[in-house]
């Protein structure tokens, strides 16, 4: 086979060869890029046992006229290409190692990878979460973390554990609440996870409302066992609002960090807000967007009834409009995320439908938010890929954290296990 001719992890179709998939069992080809992503480094020797089956299982290749076997490091350097031809390769000179779990699309990633960190483990369960991720990074996040078979993929010698874990309630009455307490939740994964690996640092991430789940108990029990059971050095976690770090997104998140006792950490001082004075005009489309994005005109009356009626009963809910010098509300999934994001856009001159709507599009310019200038809310640069439809992209953009928030906590983070040389981009 030619230099120039390229084999894909997903599919081949050669003029000489072609490339037959077998149905992969569930993590092989987390396992594959895994391995490929660390070939440089001694992380990927935790890989390369089932990396190497995982290629002879499904990777059949075979000459059209005879049969002819292919050289297997001949496939694995033309799958390292594809694996590292991506937007947000690993930096070269890494100065760290980090796991990401519950990884999304890589909202930490990126941050990390920012301060010149190595992913070497990632997990995500969503399979067009999975989509979004690997073709920014190459790598396909393995699945479950909750099954002992994808814990066991976790390499030894990381620094930081880095995961935006969902919130769930643990049944801690008339206990301590304490490490068994956390059983049949996400948290109770994460804390084992550290039991084993001991990193450095951890730095999680959540929602608001972590702070009063449960009447507080959640998090009370959160703290009691990283602190107690875990041994590590937590200080108060915080809430930070995105708007705070250079992005036009009022979103505040709840950042839990600690330090393994062995390092003497026993403060913490987190990142204070930058002068940087933001709007949405500078995450607008520089282009009027396509139509789609426009409201029709009925919408926009349902959308003024209905708030009508909820102020009516003296409540607050309903659709916003984001003027070009505001801030926007907080990206949510589902109920009025994007409608309480709407923005004004003037610049319409074709009112064509090019969607099936009732009515006609609005002269008013109103619009909703495209998932590009959600991604730039989010703090993503513009080079982000977004392979997904739009109603994927919205789910993924409003479930991820903000990442200059996310990065200016972690270079905290850093300087304290005496991360000295991390890139600052």
């Amino acid at each position: 086979m030619k230099k120039k001719e390229k084999i894909s992890i997903d599919e081949f179709d050669g003029k000489r060869f072609q490339l037959r998939l077998i149905e992969p069992k569930e993590n092989n080809k987390a396992v594959l890029t895994h391995y490929l992503h660390n070939i440089q480094n001694g992380v990927s020797k935790h890989y390369k046992k089932d990396a190497l089956s995982v290629l002879k299982e499904y990777v059949q290749y075979k000459e059209q006229d005879e049969n002819v076997s292919m050289v297997e490091e001949e496939a694995l350097q033309q799958l390292l290409f594809e694996v590292e031809n991506v937007p947000f390769p690993t930096p070269v000179n890494y100065t760290f190692k980090f796991i990401d779990l519950f990884a999304g699309i890589g909202g930490f990633r990126l941050a990390m990878q920012n301060l010149g960190g190595k992913c070497v483990f990632t997990s995500e369960w969503d399979k067009e979460a999975k989509k979004t991720y690997r073709a920014n990074f190459g790598e396909i996040p393995f699945g479950d973390i909750t099954k002992p078979q994808v814990k066991n993929y976790i390499p030894d010698n990381f620094d930081v554990l880095c995961a935006g874990f969902p919130c769930q309630a643990f049944s801690i009455a008339g206990k301590r609440g304490g490490f068994d307490d956390t059983r049949g939740t996400l948290f109770f994964d994460v804390a084992e996870i550290i039991k084993k690996h001991k990193p450095k640092a951890i730095f999680l991430e959540n929602v608001k409302g972590l702070r009063s789940h449960d009447k507080g108990k959640t998090l009370e029990t959160i703290l009691n066992v990283l602190r107690n059971d875990l041994g590590y050095f937590v200080p108060e976690p915080q809430i930070i609002n995105a708007k705070n770090f250079g992005v036009p997104q009022h979103r505040e998140r709840i950042y839990i960090v600690g330090f393994r006792k062995d390092t003497k950490i026993s403060e913490f001082e987190y990142p204070k807000p930058t002068k940087q004075k933001v709007s949405f005009a500078k995450v607008k489309e520089k282009n009027v967007p396509p139509t789609k994005y426009f409201l029709s005109t009925q919408y926009v009356q349902t959308l003024v009834n209905h708030k009508a009626r909820h102020e009516g009963k003296g409540n607050g809910f309903g659709y916003a409009i984001i003027p070009d010098d505001g801030i926007a509300n907080a990206i949510v999934v589902g109920g009025m995320g994007r409608e309480r994001n709407l923005v004004y856009d003037h610049r319409i001159t074709d009112y064509t439908p090019t969607t099936h709507i009732k009515g006609t599009v609005n002269r008013e310019g109103i619009r909703k938010m495209t998932p590009r200038e959600w991604a730039r809310l989010q703090g993503f640069p513009d080079k982000y890929v977004i392979p997904v439809a739009d109603a994927s992209a919205y789910k993924q953009f409003g479930n991820s954290v903000a990442v200059p928030a996310i990065q200016a906590t972690a270079m905290k983070i850093l300087e304290l296990i005496g991360i000295k040389n991390a890139n600052r981009k």
